[in-house]
């Protein structure tokens, strides 16, 4: 049986691109929600690698500019690790919460109770 040799490199493209692990895993994407369970709707939200100042873009950003009490904000741009987040709420209240454990489908939960480093 003879193969035209359009159809074999075709077949051949396939094959090698099947056996490709970039094409044969789709791209990760990390899903983490923050959940905001304080008395007040969160205006900003900061996130920076455990024990530094470098925070990223506000997380808020990232939605409708704020999340109201017991509603949930998608968190983007991180890898998996250990963050603090600088939260500032409608009253002008900033406060750190230190040290948040964050992997994919991670919901972070914010609560008042959280809230003892605030200006």
């Amino acid at each position: 049986m003879a193969v035209n040799r359009p159809v074999l490199v075709l077949l051949t493209s396939v094959l090698v691109g099947v056996g490709s692990p970039a094409l044969a895993q789709p791209e990760r994407v990390m899903r983490v929600r923050l959940w905001n369970l304080t008395a007040q709707t969160l205006t900003n939200v900061f996130l920076a690698p455990a024990g530094t100042e470098s925070y990223g873009p506000d997380q808020c950003g990232n939605e409708q500019g704020h999340v109201a009490p017991d509603e949930r904000l998608r968190i983007t741009g991180l890898s998996p690790g250990r963050y603090d987040a600088k939260l500032q709420d409608q009253t002008g209240r900033v406060c750190v919460v230190r040290g948040i454990a964050i992997k994919s489908g991670t919901i972070i939960r914010i609560a008042e109770r959280d809230l003892t480093e605030c200006q």
